[in-house]
């Protein structure tokens, strides 16, 4: 490898293992709800406040426009305005059913244009599913274990010396998986002698390289962060990049009309075997194991601890794959909204609800810590208060009201220190 594209492997590899931030900008276009909590009751009518700062000060005579509606939807109110005293307040009007009410601004400084948005949620805890649960929804999954369990693991390690800390070895694993496959990942093991907890770190949507959870497992932990596309994590940044844009891309909908052959069987169930191979090694203390992740790895840490009772404790951001035939119904669905556009085909309606999140959610039954924003686009809040709602288990929820696809460090501080907390008892 050259050092140009060493280089690139590390920064790669840097940005895989935390969750996007949110950027600043010179000029900050400030929108909200007058409640602070930004809920509301049904029929109850909302006001956003929006100003533009340069420098600290508002900006007067900027242009905007403005578009207010339900999140995703069609907006209900669109108008173009000038704040002639650098702000101005816009009537939302009102939801009479549970959801979310959004008001985007794009305000015009200098020939640029800067969006910013603000979520109104109206009886977000009232919000229920829109998604059917299978009838044999139960002996689907159980059957897709028991042919896993017939596969022998067949794990595979490479030390990978130059990411070896002083506390830690750090591997390249693979295994034989579900359906045929390889599931690859980055194991991080404390070199003392004894015995840990563990962790499952499931990924977020896209096709890149892992670096492992090496400040996890310097804490204590045995940690293994996957992939869940049957490529080693550990090659050249081009590989993903070809893969991302050629091959897989658009995999959340391969094969989506047929339950059996869906692209997310096989990631499901890996993460299953992911966990055999973490409870067998012979570090593991036989007793404590915990699931993370953020967006398509939220949705995939509710799976798999819904799937494995081996998982004591899970902790989910923003989790993707949440009622997606929410726009079916009229409403917002979750990542990767497959049915936002018509036509809608009933054989891929009917695979939605072995593989939504929110019928996996009602399965759970260990506690999980869990954080979102109203203001995410990707995860509309709709989607995962539908699952969030359908959780029976001990649960918390950490919201961060401005947040929208990205994390802040207090959240993953918050979560992270959780799950280690939980698992060190």
């Amino acid at each position: 490898m050259s050092k140009f594209n060493s280089i690139l492997l590390f920064l790669v590899l840097c940005c895989s293992t935390a969750f996007s931030q949110p950027v600043e900008q010179l000029v900050k276009v400030m929108v909200a709800p007058e409640h602070t909590d930004w809920t509301y009751r049904p029929g109850e009518k909302v006001k956003f406040t929006v100003t533009v700062f340069e420098n600290g000060n508002p900006l007067k005579d900027v242009k905007i426009s403005y578009e207010v509606g339900p999140e995703k939807m069609k907006p209900l109110k669109k108008e173009t305005t000038v704040l002639k005293n650098g702000t101005m307040v816009i009537d939302g009007g009102t939801m009479n059913t549970p959801g979310f009410l959004r008001c985007a601004i794009v305000a015009e400084v200098k020939g640029k244009n800067y969006r910013r948005i603000a979520t109104a949620g109206f009886a977000p805890s009232s919000i229920q599913p829109t998604v059917a649960l299978p009838a044999d929804f139960s002996d689907f999954w159980n059957k897709g274990k028991a042919e896993l369990a017939k596969i022998p693991v067949d794990a595979r390690t490479t030390l990978l010396p130059e990411r070896c800390t002083e506390k830690v070895n750090v591997y390249h694993v693979n295994m034989q998986g579900y359906g045929n496959s390889r599931l690859y990942g980055i194991l991080c093991v404390p070199k003392k002698e004894g015995k840990y907890p563990a962790i499952l770190r499931v990924p977020g949507a896209g096709v890149r390289p892992y670096g492992g959870d090496i400040y996890r497992a310097e804490q204590g932990f045995i940690t293994l962060e996957i992939g869940i596309h049957g490529v080693p994590v550990n090659l050249d940044p081009g590989v993903y990049t070809s893969l991302g844009s050629g091959a897989l891309y658009g995999y959340p909908s391969f094969n989506m009309e047929d339950k059996d052959r869906y692209y997310y069987k096989r990631v499901y169930l890996n993460c299953v075997r992911a966990n055999d191979f973490l409870t067998g090694l012979p570090e593991y203390d036989g007793a404590n194991l915990g699931v993370m992740g953020g967006s398509q790895g939220g949705a995939l840490s509710i799976v798999t601890a819904s799937l494995d009772a081996r998982v004591k404790y899970l902790a989910a951001m923003y989790p993707a794959l949440c009622d997606v035939t929410g726009y079916t119904k009229g409403r917002a669905g979750g990542w990767p909204h497959l049915f936002r556009n018509e036509p809608v085909s009933k054989d891929a309606l009917a695979t939605a609800g072995y593989y939504d999140v929110v019928n996996f959610a009602k399965g759970l039954k260990v506690p999980g810590y869990y954080t979102w924003g109203y203001n995410d686009e990707t995860c509309p809040p709709t989607s995962m208060y539908a699952a969030y709602n359908s959780i029976s288990a001990p649960k918390d929820l950490y919201l961060l009201l401005e947040t929208g696809h990205a994390v802040w460090p207090e959240q993953q501080e918050l979560l992270g220190g959780w799950l280690m907390k939980q698992l060190k008892k």
